[in-house]
């Protein structure tokens, strides 16, 4: 009787020991929909342009004053190293519909508080934020591994505005090209022209990464796929830090933040240009039934069309300025 019944309990312990434990959901880990709800809010879209021409790019804000922070390349002019003489900053509508007129309502002027080409990190201010904006959580890039989930929200050229890419960490780099503190996360997550300096986010959407470069060709030609980098949160975060800006690392459980991110008071801003040397409630996703299909926008298009609407609105201003003029006579 005795065996029989040790016999079990063996064949019950061994059965236990070999049974896969169940993994566990990582509080952490919400859905793609989820983390867009959080996360596209405070993603922007930045338009610099000048007498010569313009550029788009991606930015998120990170604090409720209106910082944006972006890449440098984005707002540098590449004929005069020097910022565009005029930035734009386009918050997100409620809903995008795929056309212009509709997406691109939100706009604000914005001016450089601080960049650094060498980092490729820009710091902009926008002057008329609102008094509600969203801010995007700053997220801690060491809590992130090879194999980590990670998502991202920009404008990827002949893509839709705000458009959400999803992927894993794939590699991570120190010193990426020889430059010291420029620590990079490799990812296969779907990057273009557009999304730079667009969050790279967690599965708790806070911010670990800025979107930065792409590898598209090799040296002899062969067409490269997958190879996308952003700059870790950790070099933004000291980056900052030398700017005289103090930003804190969001909670992991984001059950614990407040609604539009969390960031630790910010030092004062300096309001100048000057060259440095050396994060919702839950909602449905924006795509579905009755709602119109995205359409694809033109980098090119989108640029042509931005300088156009600013020149419609100072015409605009001058005729009023004029009748006002008109009437006081």
């Amino acid at each position: 009787m005795w065996s029989h019944v040790r016999s079990q309990i063996v064949a019950l312990v061994l059965l236990i020991a070999l049974t896969p434990a169940a993994q566990p959901v990582s509080a952490e880990e919400l859905s793609p929909a989820q983390v867009y709800s959080m996360v596209s809010p405070a993603t922007v879209l930045v338009y610099a342009v000048s007498e010569k021409g313009g550029t788009t790019g991606t930015g998120s804000i990170i604090d409720k004053s209106g910082l944006v922070l972006t890449n440098a390349h984005v707002i540098l002019d590449k004929a005069t190293d020097a910022p565009y003489t005029t930035l734009f900053i386009f918050l997100k509508p409620a809903r995008v519909s795929g056309r212009d007129q509709d997406n691109l309502i939100h706009r604000h002027k914005a001016t450089v508080v601080a960049y650094q080409p060498a980092l490729d990190l820009a710091l902009l201010k926008i002057m008329d934020a609102p008094p509600a904006i969203p801010v995007l959580a700053m997220g801690n890039s060491g809590d992130i591994v090879i194999g980590s989930r990670v998502l991202a929200v920009g404008h990827p050229e002949r893509g839709g505005l705000w458009s959400l890419t999803t992927g894993v960490i794939s590699a991570e780099w120190k010193d990426y090209g020889g430059v010291p503190g420029w620590d990079v996360f490799q990812t296969e997550t779907s990057l273009n022209r557009g999304n730079s300096g667009g969050p790279l986010v967690n599965g708790a959407g806070q911010q670990i990464g800025v979107n930065s470069f792409i590898q598209r060709k090799s040296d002899d030609g062969l067409a490269i796929t997958s190879i996308n980098f952003a700059i870790k949160s950790s070099v933004v975060k000291e980056w900052l830090a030398r700017q005289g800006i103090q930003v804190a690392y969001a909670k992991a459980d984001p059950r614990n933040e407040p609604t539009h991110g969390s960031s630790a008071p910010l030092a004062p801003v300096r309001t100048q240009p000057t060259k440095m040397q050396d994060n919702q409630p839950e909602a449905q996703p924006e795509t579905g039934a009755g709602l119109p299909p995205l359409r694809p926008f033109s980098l090119d298009q989108l640029v042509k069309g931005l300088a156009q609407t600013q020149k419609d609105l100072e015409s605009q201003m001058d005729d009023m300025q004029a009748e006002i003029r008109k009437r006081r006579r």
